[in-house]
């Protein structure tokens, strides 16, 4: 009998469950999602991306992310602004009210982040890191394994 509560990806589903409730909880307030939050941070870390380079990030479909965009903007967390170079293409950058918010917001993640993780030492969480970095990554047929 295939043991479910012990499967990788059971275990991978109910741990994602667990932290999206958790940090959910924690930034509700500020009418946000994790998925929206992910879209903040990448801009803190360089403003004044396309939609197609924060898609590349994020990981997130174009079509998808478009929404996350638009609902950022409506509450004033964003804007877009037209490419320069490129009539087609929109540049998004952080509003003041979206800069404003990053120390807090980081903190909020953190937290959570702490809470999520509390009974793993800082060498698990590390190799939790590590092991979930090589899982996302998508790998040929060709490649070393890792495992």
């Amino acid at each position: 009998m295939y043991d479910i509560e012990n499967s990788i990806g059971f275990l991978l589903a109910k741990a994602h469950q667990r932290g999206w409730a958790l940090f959910s909880e924690q930034i509700g307030r500020y009418e946000l999602t994790p998925p929206q939050f992910s879209v903040l941070a990448f801009l803190w870390k360089k403003d004044g991306l396309t939609q197609t380079e924060l898609s590349d990030k994020t990981q997130i479909d174009r079509t998808t992310l478009g929404g996350l965009i638009d609902r950022l903007e409506k509450i004033g967390m964003l804007e877009r602004k037209a490419h320069p170079q490129d009539r087609r293409a929109h540049l998004i950058y952080l509003t003041e009210k979206g800069k404003s918010h990053s120390k807090e917001l980081t903190d909020i993640a953190n937290d959570v982040l702490d809470r999520f993780l509390i009974g793993l030492s800082n060498y698990e969480k590390e190799d939790l890191t590590r092991m979930l970095n090589i899982l996302r990554k998508e790998r040929s047929g060709n490649e070393k394994s890792y495992l």
